[in-house]
């Protein structure tokens, strides 16, 4: 049975990354947190969708 990835969890994304930029995580358990947490398909889709960061 294959398995299905669960949708982005936005808030999940951010926590892990509070936590890295205030030093309460390890940079490795940051990384496995933000792609558990589905970085890479919020990633992917920003992209397909063309969008621009804000300067």
């Amino acid at each position: 049975m294959p398995f299905d990835k669960p949708a982005p969890d936005l808030a999940k994304i951010q926590l892990a990354w509070d936590k890295w930029e205030k030093g309460e995580e390890q940079p490795g358990r940051t990384l496995a947190a933000l792609k558990t947490a589905g970085l890479d398909s919020v990633l992917k889709q920003l992209v397909e969708s063309g969008w621009k960061p804000a300067l």
